[in-house]
């Protein structure tokens, strides 16, 4: 009995230290930024910023399918996958398109201008700027999936349609963990207004 005690005090022990060392691998992570102009309680109202994307689009409409595959093309890049063989730092969220075709974007650190960055290895990696725009959000959390993706947008879409607010139907998934991190996690569907709020 005290032989399965301390298992379980071990294996509480060391849950706990995988996850403090997972927060701390995200805690200084630059983030996509933006401004809140108004908060509903259970979704936003936000202002993004104009900023530059590195992406890669994919044969698939699942987030199940697109999620590792897009990932990995990404971060083959971002790890030195480029004629340099120059590293560039992670950032927050991951955000994939899920329309006709998916696309996963990385935002590029703020540092760099698209004709800074180094000629990727994989000709399936692509940049873009977006400019400013009015975004909803929601937010949820554990781990994301088809279900409960389309469940927050949907969830999303209603409650714009109750406080009569007007919007494109472009939306997005944006995950801010990595795999590893179990607890805490933050995901969010976002959506392009029509107009200013």
């Amino acid at each position: 009995m005290k032989t399965i005690a301390l298992i379980a005090l071990l294996l509480l022990v060391l849950f706990i230290a995988s996850q403090i060392w997972a927060n701390s691998q995200v805690k200084n992570i630059e983030e996509y930024p933006y401004t809140i102009l108004k908060s509903f309680g259970d979704f936003e109202i936000r202002e993004y910023a104009q900023a530059n994307f590195i992406y890669v689009t994919m044969d698939t409409k699942t987030y199940n399918e697109g999620s590792g595959q897009g990932f990995n093309v990404l971060a083959g890049y971002i790890f030195g996958g480029n004629d340099r063989g120059q590293k560039i730092a992670m950032t927050s969220p991951v955000v994939m398109n899920m329309e006709e075709q998916m696309t996963m974007k990385f935002l590029v650190p703020a540092q760099y201008k698209i004709e800074d960055l180094p000629k990727p290895d994989n000709v399936n990696v692509q940049f873009q700027t977006e400019e400013e725009r009015v975004m909803a959000a929601i937010t949820f959390d554990g781990f994301a999936n088809d279900e409960k993706i389309a469940s927050e947008r949907d969830k999303l879409f209603a409650r714009l349609a109750e406080e009569s607010i007007e919007h494109t139907g472009d939306w997005s998934f944006m995950g801010y963990d990595p795999p590893f991190k179990l607890t805490g996690r933050k995901n969010e569907v976002v959506v392009a207004l029509r107009q200013a709020q």
